[in-house]
C-alpha cells in the first residue's frame, strides 16, 4: 500500500509559502503528523508568523506589530512579543491580559509543550516542525479563539 500524502517538511512548506488563504482543515492535519514537544525544551526567543486562514487573531497580531514569542522560564513566558515604532522589541502585556507560563498539557490525545496564559482562558499547543521550527494551534474558550469553528494557527521559527 503506497502513502500518497507528501512528507510532513514539504506539506509544511507548501502552507507556510502559500500565497492565499490556507485550509484550517489542512492545518489540522498536518498538526496530527508532527512530534510533540517538552515545554522545558522550547525556551528561548522565537520569531513568530500567522497561517493566514482569516481567523479574527491575524488582525489583532497585525495591529500590534506582533514579532513573536520568548520562554524565559516554564513560570516566565511573554506571548505578545511586539515591535515598537521605534524599532524595539516590547512585551505587550495589555492585549495579551498579562505574560504566561509553560506547562506540558494534554491536546488532542498527546501531551505537549503548552503556553498557559495568565489573564484569559487561552492556551497555545505547540508541536516541533524541525529543531528551530514549531507550529502552534491558539485553543481555549470557543468565545475566546473560535472564528466560525476554526482555531488559530500559527508557527514559531527560533532566533
Amino acid at each position: 500500500m503506497t502513502d500518497t500524502m507528501p512528507p510532513v517538511r514539504e506539506r509544511w512548506q507548501a502552507l507556510r509559502t502559500a500565497a492565499g488563504p490556507v485550509d484550517p482543515a489542512e492545518l489540522h492535519a498536518l498538526w496530527a503528523d508532527l512530534e510533540a514537544v517538552e515545554a522545558s525544551s522550547i525556551l528561548g526567543s522565537w520569531k513568530g508568523f500567522a497561517f493566514s486562514t482569516g481567523h479574527p487573531v491575524e488582525q489583532m497580531l497585525a495591529r500590534s506589530h506582533w514579532h513573536g514569542k520568548r520562554f524565559i522560564a516554564l513560570d516566565d513566558a511573554k506571548p505578545l512579543i511586539c515591535r515598537a515604532r521605534d524599532g524595539s522589541l516590547y512585551s505587550d502585556t495589555t492585549s495579551g491580559h498579562g505574560e504566561a507560563s509553560l506547562w506540558n498539557i494534554e491536546f488532542r490525545g498527546e501531551v505537549t509543550a503548552t503556553m498557559v496564559y495568565d489573564g484569559m482562558p487561552v492556551f497555545d499547543h505547540f508541536k516541533r516542525v524541525d529543531e528551530t521550527t514549531l507550529m502552534g494551534v491558539m485553543n481555549g474558550k470557543a468565545s475566546t479563539v473560535s472564528a466560525g469553528g476554526h482555531l488559530f494557527y500559527f508557527a514559531l521559527e527560533k532566533e
